[in-house]
């Protein structure tokens, strides 16, 4: 339990000491999110602090998906580690824990849509040419997966054909809501479903990635999007997840790390959005 960075928080809050000390690096990170330069007696007061938390069960926290008071989670652990010796966040350090063995990722379709509507799925076997038209069919079986995945399609597609500009904001909202509330055994099979042909990859695209989520009439600075991420604590933390588990391997043939693969799909699901 100790490794939940909410509870780790309230045995340091309990402490005087190190209460002080978390105090000062929750100034110190809030200085840093909002990228001010510190004076030269901040940043001794800073460094002193980071020091003075080498041994506390703050260090280690880690934060899980999907929990309850995530975002409160994810503050405290870039409160911990968001060092003035740096010269951004380190973006390589991700705050979750790793996601489950790669087993969890070879759930059975059949299987899986007979436990949610609880019938014979054979219906989906006209669909073995598009697996991307298979796994929406699965989705549509389940309430919740339907119900996410239409309202971020109604409205993705607002504006679509005409002269409207689409919400974009409530778009990517929608996504993200989507990825973060449906069980992964749905989403992520419909965001990795293999094609084979022009028509089955479109519909993938289309499905996750809506021309409303990224077609813009001026293209957005890559810096300026940095800074905005850097100053939310679940888009830095999607990013450094990213970051940590998707780092290409040299001595890989295809550059990817193979005892990493559920992470990595599971980190870029999260950038989803």
């Amino acid at each position: 339990p100790s490794s939940d960075c909410i509870v780790a928080e309230q045995l340091c809050l309990s402490d005087s000491t190190c209460n002080a000390t978390y105090r000062t690096l929750e100034n110190c990170a809030l200085a840093k999110t909002r990228l001010l330069t510190l004076d030269h007696d901040s940043r001794v007061r800073c460094l002193n602090a980071e020091l003075d938390l080498g041994n506390s069960s703050l260090l280690h926290c880690k934060c899980h998906r999907r929990m309850k008071r995530q975002e409160h989670c994810l503050r405290v652990f870039w409160t911990v580690h968001s060092s003035v010796t740096d010269g951004y966040f380190n973006l390589e350090t991700s705050p979750y824990e790793n996601p489950v063995n790669e087993e969890h990722w070879k759930t059975d379709y059949n299987e899986l849509a007979a436990l949610v509507s609880g019938k014979n799925c054979s219906q989906l076997a006209g669909d073995a040419t598009n697996p991307c038209l298979r796994a929406t069919h699965v989705c549509n079986l389940s309430k919740k997966c339907f119900r996410l995945r239409t309202d971020y399609a109604s409205i993705c597609t607002k504006g679509a054909g005409s002269e409207d500009v689409c919400d974009r904001r409530k778009c990517h909202r929608g996504l993200r809501n989507f990825f973060e509330k449906v069980p992964e055994d749905f989403t992520k099979r419909i965001l990795f479903c293999p094609c084979q042909d022009e028509f089955c990859g479109e519909r993938r695209r289309k499905t996750i990635v809506p021309d409303c989520s990224f077609q813009y009439n001026t293209k957005p600075n890559c810096l300026w999007l940095l800074d905005s991420c850097l100053e939310d604590h679940i888009c830095k933390s999607r990013l450094a997840d990213f970051q940590q588990n998707c780092q290409p391997v040299d001595m890989s043939p295809d550059g990817c790390s193979l005892h990493n693969h559920a992470a990595c799909l599971q980190a870029y699901m999260g950038m989803i959005g």
